[in-house]
């Protein structure tokens, strides 16, 4: 039987004793949970999940049977409560297999997934069994998150894949489309998968590519394999159910704004090179907020050697583009690169940071992983590159996380590439873990969001303190206001755990001198990038205390960002809102513009001398 098929009535007696065990401890530990499945056994041998844990506590809760609360019973049983302690619950979903604009020779060619990706990933895993499908895509990781105990009120939708910016556009309009009407639709109770948009199914290409001969190419294959089954009596067209128009997608993204599962980021991925003004604004029409854009070395020397395509230069220019939208900038970068040797990646590092031109708000680091489909392949054999011993790797890394600014999180580290797939280089799952250690032992003090985000921890709101990084970018001041304090949990007494932050873009010239804008919209605006308020995911509108989301905190960071925009002389502060954010700026005063919210300096002077009076 499922997880899904299990019915608690059949088990009541049992459950409901586990359950008022549960509640007789505040802070339960693994071992004495598993303590109490022991004594409990489900049929008389195995264990309950926690997934029919769940199940069941929804299904038979009483007020009478016991005093926990929902939230609280949860916390103790969520399965892998780091997936959401950042805030939202995270959904990750891949387009199709689709040629690619790039001839990198590290890039793995497993023409049964999008460009880079394997099937042995286990986001590739799950986006296959659906066929690319978006929305059973979408679908089926709400029901994951929702039996496993983590809430789905407010997901960041995470659309990987290829290069985004070179799927046609009906295409990108009827995947957003697809992932909205999903989550609309799982707020409505829907629960059931549906028909597949397209039968064509990727799993079947049994044609293997090989790095070292390359007698054939990823895109040729993928190409001719979609045209041989568009010719099959069986298969549905390629364009059938994959369009989708703006119109229909804006429906969606209306509704969602007041739906109970709200879409409050949404992350695009794409290459430097398809980056340019046009394309900028459109990629925020869709809705996009956050855009991972592939940097992998700041060296013109490693990049033509790796044949990426592109040029430092183009970089520069495509974060700049993005910035001046107000997107947040997901750079991923790889050391290790043929032509790179330790000594240069730290440079190389060091010029992400020192350089006003990039500076990303968060960073991938991949070290190059050798994959048998992958060019590099013959690089390998004949001696022209090598993988970094794992000591070798480790230094460098160590030396990363050393030189991390506070305003950064590093989201990975080593990319989730099972062992069996890669020829040479790191296998080791938990590399990040024994990097981190590292620094712990050598005393290196590592300041990037995600080593200080206060997570799980509970904290007394009058021991924040705002404090405020101000740092340049190519044509814009930044300034990082975070909230940090310590920590009150007897286990973590470290200082400058941070709480929430708001990203703020401020024009670097006087308004009277500003240069053009990106867009009419944006012109004497400072712009808000991000506000993120850390915590275990609280429900729309909820309140936990000592948690950090939904204490007024947000409030307070915008509030302060609309004074240091006056001091600017901006005329209006725009936020670069998601679709699912829209109500809450609102409320706070902003109201619509065609790609931004907005409100006005005045009123928001008037409303800070309110609240200083208050």
């Amino acid at each position: 039987m499922s997880q899904y098929a299990f019915d608690p009535t059949g088990y009541e007696e049992d459950l409901n004793c586990i359950f008022a065990a549960i509640a007789e401890h505040d802070d339960l530990e693994p071992s004495r949970l598993k303590e109490i499945l022991r004594r409990y056994p489900k049929d008389g041998s195995g264990f309950f999940s926690k997934s029919q844990l769940i199940q069941g506590y929804r299904a038979l809760k009483t007020d009478q049977q016991w005093s926990a609360d929902d939230e609280t019973f949860l916390a103790k049983v969520r399965m892998k409560p780091v997936r959401t302690q950042s805030g939202v619950a995270p959904v990750t979903v891949l387009t199709k297999p689709f040629p690619c604009p790039g001839k990198c020779i590290f890039c793995p060619s497993d023409v049964r997934m999008p460009k880079s990706y394997l099937s042995d990933e286990p986001g590739a895993q799950r986006a296959a069994e659906h066929q690319f499908d978006p929305y059973r895509q979408m679908l089926s990781r709400l029901l994951s998150f929702d039996n496993t105990g983590h809430r789905v009120d407010k997901i960041e939708l995470i659309i990987l894949g290829g290069t985004w910016s070179f799927y046609p556009e009906e295409y990108q309009i009827w995947f957003i489309k697809r992932c909205f009407d999903a989550m609309n639709d799982y707020a409505s109770g829907q629960r059931e998968l549906g028909e597949l948009a397209c039968d064509i199914d990727y799993r079947t290409l049994e044609e293997t590519l090989h790095g070292a001969t390359l007698d054939r190419r990823y895109n040729r294959v993928v190409k001719e394999f979609v045209e041989l089954e568009r010719n099959r009596d069986t298969a549905a067209p390629l364009s059938d159910g994959e369009s989708a128009t703006w119109q229909e997608l804006e429906a969606v993204q209306l509704r969602n704004e007041i739906e109970a599962v709200r879409c409050v980021g949404l992350v695009v991925e794409t290459r430097p090179d398809r980056i340019d003004a046009q394309e900028v604004l459109r990629i925020r029409r869709l809705g996009a907020t956050k855009v991972q854009i592939g940097f992998q070395s700041l060296s013109d020397d490693v990049l033509a050697k790796n044949n990426r395509g592109h040029t430092v230069a183009a970089t520069r220019r495509a974060v700049d583009l993005l910035r001046q939208a107000g997107f947040k900038i997901h750079a991923h970068w790889m050391p290790n690169l043929y032509g790179a040797t330790p000594q240069s990646d730290l440079e190389d590092f060091e010029r992400l940071w020192s350089d006003p031109d990039f500076r990303p708000d968060e960073l991938k680091i991949y070290p190059c992983s050798l994959i048998e489909s992958a060019e590099l392949m013959a690089y390998y054999q004949d001696g022209r590159w090598r993988p970094y011993t794992e000591e070798e790797l480790a230094e460098l890394l160590v030396g990363c996380l050393e030189r991390m600014p506070p305003y950064c999180r590093v989201t990975r580290m080593i990319r989730d590439i099972p062992g069996t797939d890669i020829v040479v280089g790191n296998k080791v799952t938990n590399f990040r873990q024994v990097v981190e250690q590292e620094t712990v032992r050598r005393g290196i003090r590592v300041r990037d969001i995600r080593s200080r985000e206060i997570g799980q921890d509970v904290f007394a709101p009058e021991s924040l303190v705002l404090d405020e990084q101000w740092y340049e970018s190519a044509s814009a001041q930044q300034v990082f206001l975070q909230f940090i304090g310590r920590s009150t949990s007897a286990e973590d007494q470290r200082a400058d755990r941070l709480a929430g932050f708001l990203r703020l873009q401020l024009p670097k010239e006087s308004v009277s001198g500003a240069t053009e804008a990106l867009t009419q919209e944006l012109e004497d605006c400072a712009i808000i990038r991000e506000v993120h308020v850390y915590g275990q995911v609280v429900g729309l509108g909820g309140r936990l205390a000592g948690k950090s989301q939904h204490a007024g905190l947000g409030t307070r960071l915008i509030e302060r960002a609309m004074e240091l925009a006056s001091e600017t002389g901006c005329r209006s502060v725009a936020v670069i809102s998601s679709v699912g954010t829209r109500e809450y700026y609102r409320k706070l005063g902003f109201v619509d513009g065609d790609l931004y919210q907005h409100r006005t300096v005045d009123v928001a002077l008037i409303e800070s001398q309110r609240l200083i009076r208050m």
